[in-house]
């Protein structure tokens, strides 16, 4: 396979896959050394060899894929593909949170005084921050497939300055969630509110912080010129799991923010 032209990549051999697992495993390890016996070293080894990990795959990755050319038409379409998947993985892990939710709300139990939200709690105001918070998401939107039209026309200063704004848009409402959950007047232990409350809106939130991570190493690419209009699906993957996150939040705000208030 390696002597013969055929348009597949066959990949090298990588220690990234082990160095990552290993991280990953530190990672758990870590945050039940936390927990229990109050102690971050461990968790934060983890997380600086994860952060190693990454930035090491990503740079023999885009070295790869911009000046080897191993990503061939067959290859990008494959990656697609496996965009595609994993985003509807993870819409169905969303799901499970939503199916919880909804279980509970729409049939309070008497241990929960048989109302929604439970005697005690005290929601959060939906038109304040959440709506603040929706309003960056779809703006993020609008920037980021600005962006995408601009690398398609081959116009680096525009795609560099609305990828700037949405990476802006997403640290942005990183703070304001974080800034909302040390007013909450509830915790992850007040009830199955808490627990579906924090779990969806927690998770939607560490999606966030992902999606930015990816966005800014895409900043950095447009800056170094690696994509093409033909060639920028580096980008594209990240504009569509972007999306993803705009979509969930919708439904966050709509049923947990708005509905279950």
């Amino acid at each position: 396979m390696l002597n013969h032209y055929h348009p597949f990549h066959m990949v090298d051999q990588s220690p990234w896959p082990l160095t990552g697992a290993t991280s990953a495993f530190m990672m758990t390890l870590g945050m039940v050394k936390w927990f229990h016996l109050s102690t971050m070293m461990l968790f934060l080894l983890g997380v600086l060899f994860m952060m190693l990990t990454m930035i090491l795959w990503w740079r023999d990755i885009i070295r790869e894929s911009t000046f080897q050319g191993s990503h061939s038409k067959t290859v990008m379409t494959g990656l697609q593909w496996g965009m595609i998947l994993f985003i509807t993985s993870e819409i169905l892990f969303f799901i499970s949170f939503f199916w919880a939710f909804f279980h509970s709300s729409l049939s309070p139990t008497p241990f929960i005084g048989s109302s929604w939200p439970p005697i005690g709690i005290s929601p959060f105001n939906p038109f304040q921050i959440p709506l603040l918070n929706t309003a960056i998401l779809l703006a993020s939107g609008i920037t980021v497939t600005w962006c995408h039209q601009s690398i398609q026309e081959m116009n680096n200063k525009k795609a560099l300055y609305s990828l700037f704004i949405t990476c802006f848009l997403g640290v942005y409402f990183t703070m304001l969630q974080a800034w909302e959950y040390t007013e909450a007047s509830f915790s992850m232990a007040d009830s199955v509110y808490g627990s579906t409350f924090f779990l969806a809106t927690g998770f939607h939130g560490l999606h966030v912080i992902v999606g930015s991570t990816f966005l800014f190493v895409c900043l950095w690419r447009i800056q170094k010129t690696h994509f093409s209009s033909k060639h920028h699906f580096g980008f594209e993957a990240a504009a569509w799991y972007w999306h993803f996150v705009d979509v969930v939040w919708l439904f966050l705000f709509t049923s947990i923010y708005w509905w279950g208030s």
